[in-house]
């Protein structure tokens, strides 16, 4: 894959941005990135992020919604939310929330009535919740709303990343809100297709939409902040079940010569074998000398099966960064809090859902007959009957409408706003 833009970033915490002026960092993240090479090692077990809570502590809308973010729906929400924010600002913003304790279901401390006025003003805690110092039921349910909204673990707990989230001051959110406006107005305004696929960026969300609505959403992995995904437009001309894959030479170099000089069964145990990029023939790993780069001039190509770093699905689109979609063998990776770890490309979770979606029209191709290929193990490209629109772009700020407003970090630093991207006090 061929890296789209740079950063001298490589890595960042969640939102480590700025209540006042004099507010010390939030601790970066610890999180390791891994290389795509990692996935074929490991295929932890499937999870899922809790984004469909329905708040019980205020009497504004659900956050989980049906609604696309590209649609006038969204703008004129987005209008509103500018307007509310607009009277937050003017009226002094919020509190910033103290740090000195952990904040949980049960939690006593004058930190808890900060936080409830804080929960308050940005519509996740019902004023009839009143502001004492305890951590009640009433509050645990506004944090996980608020967390939801957030794109963080619905979890109550208040811990270092919801706490960053929380004290990003208002006019810095009424700014990110002002932005994306002028995003959401633009992709509102074209025709993206009756069916069509979107990746919003820094959410690491699909969508894919029908009929106006949301048909499917999916948690998805993007690009990291060195080896971004592209912004981009194109369609999905065809589905690979059991695709080969074919290792970038960053990763060649990086990661499988260093492995292949500590194990020279690396390969054989990871379903990898060696070509003549010219002649196309296949070459035997013991010719070849792994104590100098060599290699990279060979070509690595891993065989369909379980381990495979695509797994089951790889989605093809035209377009001039050779990115694509696919699925992976280690589903954990879903779990995780900042999921952007690829380089470039885009992780799908539950892509056979997709698959039967995009292959609606494609004479054939039902669940089960997927499902039974997917089984043989044998790579099995499809041609898309009707190639479906797909869409890459960086929204981090909209709403669903009463009261629902969703923010994410400014990963890639698109929104002018250093309070907003990742790393900037580190």
């Amino acid at each position: 894959m061929k890296k789209f833009g740079s950063s001298a970033l490589d890595r960042r915490a969640f939102l480590t941005g700025v209540a006042t002026a004099g507010m010390a960092a939030v601790a970066s993240s610890a999180f390791a990135q891994q290389s795509d090479i990692g996935d074929i090692l490991s295929a932890p077990k499937r999870g899922n992020w809790d984004d469909q809570f329905d708040a019980r502590s205020t009497s504004r809308g659900k956050v989980a919604s049906f609604q696309p973010i590209a649609s006038p729906e969204t703008v004129s929400f987005i209008e509103n939310a500018i307007n509310t924010y607009s009277q937050i600002v003017g009226n002094g913003g919020w509190p910033t929330v103290p740090g000195n304790v952990k904040m949980q279901l049960g939690v006593v401390d004058p930190a808890v009535s900060v936080m409830r006025k804080r929960l308050i003003i940005a519509g996740d805690l019902s004023q009839s919740a009143g502001v004492s110092n305890s951590f009640d039921t009433y509050v645990d349910a506004a944090v996980k709303r608020f967390q939801s909204r957030h794109g963080l673990p619905a979890d109550g707990v208040m811990g270092q990343y919801s706490l960053a989230a929380m004290n990003v001051t208002a006019d810095v959110r009424l700014g990110q809100l002002q932005t994306n406006l002028e995003r959401v107005r633009k992709l509102a305004s074209e025709d993206q297709g009756a069916r069509y696929v979107m990746v919003n960026i820094p959410a690491a969300q699909i969508e894919a939409v029908e009929a106006g609505r949301v048909a499917q959403r999916h948690t998805a992995i993007v690009g990291k902040i060195d080896r971004q995904t592209p912004i981009l437009d194109s369609r999905i001309h065809e589905v690979i079940l059991n695709p080969y894959w074919t290792a970038p030479k960053s990763i060649i170099q990086k990661d499988i010569i260093p492995l292949m000089r500590k194990d020279p069964t690396y390969l054989e145990k990871n379903k990898i074998r060696l070509f003549d990029e010219r002649t196309r023939e296949e070459v035997s790993p013991e010719s070849v000398d792994w104590s100098t780069d060599d290699a990279v001039k060979l070509m690595f190509r891993q065989d369909p099966g379980k381990i495979n770093a695509m797994s089951s699905t790889k989605i093809n689109f035209a377009n001039p960064y050779a990115v694509y979609m696919h699925d992976t063998p280690s589903q954990g990776l879903f779990n995780k809090l900042m999921r952007f770890d690829s380089s470039g490309c885009v992780r799908i979770q539950n892509v056979r859902d997709l698959n039967v979606w995009l292959l609606r029209d494609t004479p054939g191709w039902d669940r089960q007959t997927m499902e039974a290929t997917i089984a043989s193990r044998v790579n099995t490209p499809i041609a898309v009957t009707n190639p479906v629109p797909v869409h890459f772009v960086y929204v981090s700020a909209w709403s669903t409408g009463d009261g629902v407003v969703h923010l994410r970090d400014d990963i890639y630093e698109m929104d002018g706003q250093k309070a907003l991207s990742i790393g900037t006090n580190t």
